[in-house]
Order: C-alpha cells, then sequence, then structure tokens
C-alpha cells in the first residue's frame, strides 16, 4: 500500500451543512471539535462557513467570514488550517488568520494561494451548489473531471503556487454512477502529476449504496454511513490518493493503519485451482 495518506478533519461551522450543519456554530463548541478532531489524529482542519450541499443558498462574504475566521485563528497554533471557501475575500482573510491551505470547490482562487504563498486544491464542480445535481452529463466522467483539473492545476502552478491538490469532487455535479466511476478510476487520476485529494465521507452515494446492499429502499441517515465513509476512504488509499477528507477521523485513522500494514493479495505466490479451493 502507499504511504498512509494524510487525513483532513471536516469542519463546518454553518448552520445547514448536509451532515453536521448546526452542531459547531458556536465558537467554543467549534474549537473544542477542531481540537479533538487533532487529538483523533487529523493532520489538517477543514474549516468551512458555507454549506455546498446540492440545492444550497449562498451566504454573503460577511457572513462566511464572521463564522470563519475567529475559528481558524483559534486553531492555526495547534493544527494545519485549510479554509473551505470559493471567495477570494474569505480566503484572504482566513489566511491572514493563520490558513495556510485554500480547499477551493470553485478551482478559481489559486492567485489568492500564489499571492500568500500558501496551498491550494481544486476541487472539480459541475455548475454551483444550487444547480449542481440538475441532471449532470458526462461523455468520460474521468477523462473530462482529470483534463479539467490538471488545467487548472497547470495555471496554478505557471502562478506561482508551489502546492497544488486536485480533487475529484465527488458528489459535486455527479450522479452515484459518476461517483462510483471516478473511484474506479483513481489511478488514472493519480498518475496526472499532481497530488489527489478526495472527499466521500457520509455522501449520498454511499447511503443509496448502503441501502441497496440491504435490499431496502430505506437510506442510512448521514451520520450513520461509517462503513461506506471509512471503506471508500481506505479504498482512495489503496489507489495512491494523497489526503482524505473525512467526518469521522479517529475510525478513518485506524483503518488506515490497518490497511497500511496488511499484505496485497497479489504477493500469493500459485494459482487457486476451482475445484479444490487450494492453492498450487
Amino acid at each position: 500500500m502507499p504511504v498512509r495518506p494524510m487525513v483532513m478533519g471536516i469542519l463546518n461551522v454553518t448552520p445547514d451543512s448536509f451532515s453536521d450543519g448546526g452542531r459547531f456554530v458556536d465558537h467554543g463548541v467549534a474549537v473544542a471539535h477542531g481540537l479533538r478532531l487533532v487529538a483523533e489524529g487529523a493532520d489538517i482542519v477543514d474549516v468551512g462557513g458555507e454549506s455546498t450541499r446540492p440545492g444550497a443558498d449562498p451566504v454573503d462574504a460577511a457572513t462566511e467570514r464572521a463564522r470563519v475566521v475567529p475559528i481558524v485563528r483559534a486553531l492555526a497554533p495547534h493544527v494545519r488550517v485549510s479554509v473551505d471557501t470559493a471567495k477570494a475575500s474569505v480566503a484572504e482573510s482566513a489566511m491572514e488568520a493563520g490558513a495556510t491551505l485554500i480547499n477551493d470547490v470553485s478551482a478559481s482562487l489559486y492567485a489568492v494561494a500564489a499571492n500568500g504563498g500558501i496551498g491550494w486544491i481544486a476541487m472539480h464542480m459541475r455548475g454551483e451548489p444550487r444547480t449542481m445535481q440538475d441532471r449532470p452529463t458526462y461523455i468520460d466522467v474521468v477523462g473530462e473531471v482529470a483534463d479539467h483539473l490538471v488545467a487548472c492545476a497547470g495555471s496554478a502552478t505557471a502562478a506561482g503556487v508551489r502546492e497544488v491538490w486536485i480533487d475529484p469532487g465527488i458528489g459535486f455535479g455527479k450522479t452515484s454512477r459518476h461517483n462510483w466511476q471516478l473511484l474506479a478510476g483513481l489511478d488514472e487520476l493519480c498518475d496526472r502529476g499532481f497530488p489527489v485529494a478526495v472527499g466521500t465521507s457520509r455522501k449520498r452515494f454511499l447511503g443509496s449504496s448502503a441501502a441497496a446492499a440491504d435490499g431496502t429502499d430505506h437510506e442510512p441517515p448521514t451520520d450513520d454511513r461509517l462503513e461506506g465513509s471509512v471503506a471508500t476512504a481506505v479504498y482512495a488509499a489503496r489507489c495512491g490518493v494523497a489526503m482524505v477528507r473525512v467526518h469521522d477521523v479517529a475510525a478513518t485513522v485506524a483503518a488506515l493503519s490497518v490497511a497500511e500494514h496488511a499484505q496485497p493479495l497479489t504477493t500469493r505466490v500459485g494459482i487457486k485451482d476451482r475445484e479444490t479451493n487450494r492453492w498450487q
């Protein structure tokens, strides 16, 4: 297995995020949760002040800054902090407060990162959160997403950003089928020359798959999708992804540690006889 990927812990200081919206709007509660993520093994804490769930309405920059900046400032002495935003002014304020990475769902803020000398993640999204799930279509989702991200990353590199990541944007303008195709194509994305970050944690396509596996139409709620979240994080790590973005840091870190010590099945020598079920 490749070297264990970094784990980015999610901290949404919003009232309406798809999984934990409203839980961490209080400053003290948010900071405490951020420090808990660090204690559980997070390498980075990603602070977001605007929900990007499907159908979410945008918030103004002043509101987003008020949510994000105090949390970034409080956590920055203890852990590397990224800011999850698509607004240049919010990214700049968070950077001044101590953020050293921009997690950019718009894949457009590389100039801010270049000017501040910090890292930048280009994430793929078709449209905007309010419209991205309106019948998204692709001819070759893996190739189209990879080509778009590599072009964005090339622009960032040319602008002077030294730390550039790419993220296929699982769930952002994609159907469940597209999401699974992107996961199956992670090897191709990882071969494009930039470190890859992936976020599958608690997303709806995992709930749909769990319902199908159970033979029911009942999708587990967002906070009951741990197995799928951890399984896809480990799978992404096996494909060479350099960072996974997760809600459940402790479980993910533990699973990645176990997987890191597992011997790949391909090390077994011989051929298995189908009739005797024995290795020869």
